[in-house]
This record gives structure tokens, C-alpha cells and sequence, in this order.
């Protein structure tokens, strides 16, 4: 078995993933062979793996980092959120069940035994494995049958690394908290810590770090300042979706509720003469958009009742009425047409809903899955993409004659007679340089020859500098046994 490491966090959103990725790509810089580990993520935010599955977009990017191909064994529980109360449970790759949390609570030891045999299997190819937690080990009220923090490191053997958030307030709270309140067979666990997302004279700190050692014990691994180009890089969670003011041709995405797979928006993000606008609900959809871009959804029934009561309906019917531009994606494509039929109550109860509209074809919910990496061809500019599907249900009707995409000979898509309204079920497209550029001067904007691929591999550099500058690798390598 490779050795490996953990982190986790004394809180959520402390920066986790973004760190794992850097070490990664630091420690591959250095010749050793790493993989990314996450036991349980919680995202809408999926990738579709070689081996024809999904896992958390954050572990994808982390693969990324090690120069490997995602898969499923590096994020062996996915939980993607349907409602308030319940998610889809995602089991190596593949949808097992949905569940109430309650529910989850007692399915979720059962699990464990899967979620090893990926974590060995893993190991197995490296020289190490770079864990990440979910959440915070402090939550020790859900430490009974925990696979996501100290529960996995237990049963694997496997030391961990705090890390806290300074940038939050309370950094000294957050870590000695932690130590305070977990259990001793899990605080002896923990051999290091490391703060992140420091601004201004890092010194400062030194009598803070030494409190926080001398409190716990824990090696003190450094002090990370904040990363400024994070941003390039494609973010996990939906809270960290942030309007991007940039040029003149402006692109607006309203925020629903179950947004999934919203990586479409990085490198629109990116382009210096694209401007992003994403939509809050109770705000309306801008008049002035270029295009309207509708992104995926965990539960397009649900979301597009929302996307009514917030009037965006409307609002996105007097966008086209005023030759504005609309692409729906996924969920967002199944919200354009005229019907959404689940016969089988896939998103909760049995019945037929109005779409918008704005296509003429109708989706009818099945059960199966499709998880697939796509090859496809734009013909109107002579370009190709690499994107991937991840969606339930079927979608035909007259505007598929109109697909404007084709993948391996056939159509895919559907567009409207003015071609001003478009459809399609692959995410990924605008990654691919020379279609993002087609599509961007169709709208009437200015090409700028980004290459959105370079700037995320030397994003990945970048950071992986500033954890070599700033962080003990060498001492977290030693941790690692």
C-alpha cells in the first residue's frame, strides 16, 4: 500500500480541495506518483470519469493536478442534494438509491467496505494518496458510523493534517476548538496543522501558530497565504459562483436553486470580453443580456417551477422578443421545450409539466442514467468539442431537426427555426477554445485567443509554487510515515 496523508478542516470551505490539488501538482513536480481521495463529497458539481461514472467535480480537477485520468475509485461516496432533505447516493461511480438524510444516516456505515477497497485499490498504483475530508472532524455528533473524516481515518490508518481558515476570523478557536472537543483516539490522529488564506505580513502570525501548537501538540506545517488566480480554477461548490465583469458581450445565468454541473461558466469566466452576470432569485433577468445561458439542474422539475415564481419566464420570453440569444444546458435544455413528462415520478410525483416553450420538443424522465465522455462537431464553424453527459431522460421533437450539434454522425441538440434559441445535453462545450471563439463573435463579441487549457494547467503551477514556497513539504511528507 502507498503511504498517504489527510486533510481536513476545522470548518467547511477552508480551502480543502483547492490545497490537495496544489500539493498534488507540487509533489508530481517533485517525481511522485500521487492520487487525490475523497470518501464522501457532497456536490452537484459532478465529472464523468474513463470508467463511466461520476465523481465530485473538486476530485476531477485534483486528478487533474496528478496528471491522471479521473476515476471513480477517487471519490467512492457522492452525495448530489435533490431537495432539502435528501440526496442521490452515487456508490463507486454509479447511482445506488435516494435517501433521506435519517435514511443515510443508517445506509452510510454499510459503506465503508466500499469506500476501502477504492482507497486500497487506489493506493495500489501510487507512491501516495492525498486524502480529503468533508466538513469538519468537530462535528463529532456525526462521528458515529462516519466514512468522510475521522471514521475513514481510522479504518484506514491514515494521519491528518487540520487546516484552518484564517480568513474567517477565530483561527486559534477553530483549531484548539477542535482539538478540545474530539475524542483522544481521534485528536492523536492528527499530526500537523496548517492555516490558509492569510493576508498581509505573514510574521504576524508566528505567536499564533506557536499558541496553537503548544495548545495541541501538532506540528506546524505553515502558514498559506491567499491565493489570488483561484478563481482560474474550476470551483466546486455553488457558493463559490461569483458574477465576472469582463467585456461587452454579457452573458446572464440565473441561479437555481438545484444548479448542477455549472462548470460550463469557467471559461466564459475567463474570456476578458465576456461579462458573466449570475442572476440571484428575486432579481430580473438584465435586459441588456446578449445571451441567456440556462445551466443544469439536479431537479429541473423543481427548478423550473422556481425559475416561474421568480418571473424569469417571463423576462426570458421578452429576451428573445428583443433578439437576445438563450442556450440551455442539460437541465436547462429540458426547461426550454414544451413538456416535461415523468411518468415514473423520478422527481416526485407522476405528471405531465409545461416546459417554456422556447423549443419545440418534450422530455420524458426514465430511470437510466447517462454517463458518457462526448465527441462532438459544431458545423456551422467547422470546430469539435470534448464534453460529457450526465442526465436522465429523453428529449425529442420537430426543433431536433435543428440540432446544431453532431456527435459521431448524429445530431445532437435541438435549435429553433431563428437559431437564436438552443438546446443541447452536453456540458463542457465552451473549454474547447475554437468553439467558445465561434460562439462568442456569433453573439457579436471579440475573439481573444485564450487558450482556457493552458491557463488552468499553469493556474495548477502556480499553486503548486505557492504551497512549495510556503508550506513544510518536507515535513508533511515524513507525516505521511
Amino acid at each position: 500500500m502507498a503511504k498517504a496523508i489527510m486533510i481536513q478542516g476545522a470548518g467547511s470551505n477552508v480551502g480543502k480541495s483547492l490545497l490537495v490539488a496544489g500539493l498534488a501538482r507540487a509533489l508530481m513536480r517533485r517525481g511522485i506518483r500521487v492520487a487525490p481521495f475523497k470518501p464522501q463529497n457532497m456536490s452537484n458539481n459532478a465529472a464523468v470519469t474513463v470508467d463511466g461514472g461520476e465523481i465530485g467535480r473538486a476530485q476531477a480537477l485534483q486528478a487533474r493536478a496528478c496528471g491522471l485520468e479521473p476515476h471513480t475509485d477517487m471519490n467512492p461516496v457522492l452525495l448530489k442534494p435533490e431537495s432539502e432533505i435528501g440526496a442521490q447516493v452515487v456508490v463507486q461511480g454509479q447511482r445506488l438509491t435516494t435517501a433521506k438524510a435519517r435514511e443515510y444516516a443508517k445506509l452510510k456505515p454499510t459503506l465503508m467496505p466500499r469506500v476501502l477497497e477504492s482507497f486500497q485499490r487506489l493506493g495500489g498504483q501510487v507512491d501516495l494518496v492525498l486524502v480529503e475530508g468533508a466538513g469538519s472532524p468537530a462535528e463529532v455528533n456525526l462521528r458515529p458510523g462516519d466514512i468522510a473524516n475521522m471514521g475513514f481515518a481510522a479504518a484506514a490508518d491514515v494521519p491528518v493534517i487540520l487546516v484552518g481558515d484564517i480568513d474567517r476570523g477565530g483561527v486559534i478557536a477553530q483549531m484548539v476548538g477542535t482539538h478540545a472537543v474530539l475524542p483522544p483516539k481521534d485528536r492523536n490522529r492528527i499530526v500537523g496543522f496548517a492555516i490558509n488564506k492569510f493576508r498581509g505580513d505573514i510574521s504576524l502570525f508566528d505567536e499564533g501558530a506557536r499558541e496553537i501548537a503548544e495548545r495541541t501538540g501538532w506540528a506546524n506545517t505553515g502558514v498559506l497565504p491567499w491565493f489570488a488566480d483561484a478563481w482560474k480554477l474550476p470551483a466546486e461548490d455553488v457558493m463559490d459562483i461569483a458574477s465576472s465583469p469582463g467585456g461587452n458581450i454579457k452573458v446572464a445565468v440565473p441561479k437555481l436553486s438545484r444548479i448542477a454541473n455549472f462548470d460550463d461558466l469557467d471559461p466564459l469566466c475567463a474570456e476578458p470580453g465576456v461579462t458573466v452576470e449570475i442572476v440571484e432569485p428575486g432579481r430580473a433577468l438584465p435586459g441588456d443580456a446578449d445571451l441567456v445561458l440556462i445551466p443544469g439542474s439536479k431537479s429541473t422539475i423543481g427548478d423550473l417551477a422556481d425559475f416561474r415564481a421568480q418571473g424569469w419566464d417571463i423576462d426570458l420570453v421578452a429576451h428573445v422578443r428583443r433578439g437576445g440569444h438563450v442556450l440551455g444546458v442539460c437541465g436547462g435544455y429540458q426547461m426550454l421545450g414544451r413538456v416535461i413528462d415523468d411518468p415514473e415520478g423520478i422527481e416526485g410525483k407522476p405528471g405531465r409539466h409545461k416546459g417554456l416553450g422556447l423549443l419545440g420538443v418534450e422530455t420524458v424522465m426514465q430511470p437510466e442514467k447517462r454517463l458518457q465522455v462526448t465527441d462532438a462537431d459544431y458545423p456551422a464553424a467547422g470546430t469539435s468539442v470534448s464534453g460529457y453527459e450526465i442526465h436522465i431522460g429523453k428529449t425529442t421533437g420537430p426543433d431536433c431537426q435543428n440540432a446544431w450539434l453532431r456527435v459521431g454522425g448524429r445530431p445532437e441538440g435541438a435549435a429553433s427555426a431563428s437559431g437564436r434559441v438552443r438546446g443541447t445535453y452536453l456540458h463542457g462545450l465552451f473549454s474547447a477554445d475554437a468553439f467558445r471563439a465561434a460562439y462568442i463573435a456569433e453573439l457579436g463579441g471579440v475573439v481573444s485567443g485564450l487558450d482556457y487549457g493552458r491557463t488552468v494547467e499553469d493556474t495548477l503551477d502556480q499553486l503548486a509554487e505557492h504551497i512549495e514556497e510556503h508550506l513544510d513539504i518536507g515535513l508533511i511528507l515524513n507525516l505521511a510515515g
